[in-house]
């Protein structure tokens, strides 16, 4: 059977979907600042549902009516919106920004793992493993190792941060089983309907009223991780899906945290320590090595 890979596109689009993702970490942490974490992932699926509704409308796109789609829609909203963007946005206010990072970074091994079992065509090859692990080390270098002495299974915002990345895994699992015949836009339309008909009134109860009443920082925070990284950036996870798989997919997640180093050196004029180099040779080895193009070419 022929084994899902990256084509030179679906790598131009992961790192695309990789600069997108990065800077979602400072967006979130700053509306952190002015509403809860429950009311801030409500603005993200909610914003970006209305969207790319009105996307799939103009486009005249056909809309799914089996119940059984809609309700892997909802599943996936769970998944790979309310579970993750709740745990890691909570998580957040717990650790630092680095630790969070590393252990977001985590989802690449989870998502190649848990895509071996479920999927023929995305085996683990000993060459992949290789390459993954080695990806993560240079993460965790290019951070700080120093932040892996931070931490504790005890420390429940760590665990919960664990806890999102492996429910993106299985989220990539399971669109690929129940979504794969739909367009990128249908898919991520009616994924983030799912989820913001979950934490809506989830947040509404909690938090209470949706606030609309926010500083000018806030809004463009929401406005970053809402459009931006969440209705765009779901147009490109569904097409990097189809392409590459589920496993091949979770990669981008080895690259969230370079890109935040780097975004943070041109942005915030932020410089960058050796072990970030170091860490970007590691990271950049081993998506060679999970290529494999470059290596072994016959």
């Amino acid at each position: 059977m022929n084994q899902k890979t990256l084509s030179s596109r679906a790598w131009s689009e992961l790192v695309l979907l990789s600069v997108i993702w990065g800077g979602v970490f400072l967006a979130v942490r700053i509306a952190l600042d002015e509403i809860g974490f429950l009311t801030a992932v409500a603005h993200r699926t909610g914003w970006a549902t209305l969207i790319l509704w009105g996307y799939v409308v103009l486009r005249r796109l056909p809309i799914p009516r089996s119940p059984a789609i809609w309700g892997a829609f909802f599943v996936m909203g769970l998944l790979n919106n309310v579970i993750p963007f709740s745990l890691m946005a909570w998580g957040q206010l717990h650790i630092s920004t680095g630790l969070t990072a590393i252990l977001n970074a985590a989802t690449a091994v989870f998502g190649v793992l848990v895509a071996a079992i479920f999927f023929a065509d995305e085996e683990l090859t000993t060459r992949k493993l290789i390459g993954v692990l080695l990806g993560f080390s240079g993460v965790a270098t290019a951070i700080g190792l120093s932040s892996l002495s931070e931490f504790n299974i005890r420390s429940l915002a760590q665990v919960a941060v664990i806890g999102g990345t492996i429910s993106y895994a299985f989220a990539g699992v399971w669109a690929r089983k129940t979504l794969a015949g739909l367009t990128p836009q249908v898919a991520a339309a009616g994924m983030l309907t799912g989820s913001s008909l979950t934490i809506i009134p989830v947040a509404w109860y909690i938090e209470g009223p949706i606030s609309f009443d926010l500083t000018a920082q806030t809004w463009l925070a929401i406005g970053y991780y809402a459009v931006i990284a969440t209705a765009l950036a779901y147009l490109l996870y569904y097409r990097i899906l189809a392409m590459a798989g589920s496993g091949n997919l979770m990669l981008c997640t080895l690259l969230i945290a370079p890109v935040a180093i780097i975004l943070g050196a041109i942005i915030l004029g932020e410089s960058l320590p050796v072990r970030a180099y170091a860490g970007f040779a590691l990271l950049a080895l081993g998506l060679v090595i999970i290529d494999g193009r470059l290596l072994f070419q016959h």
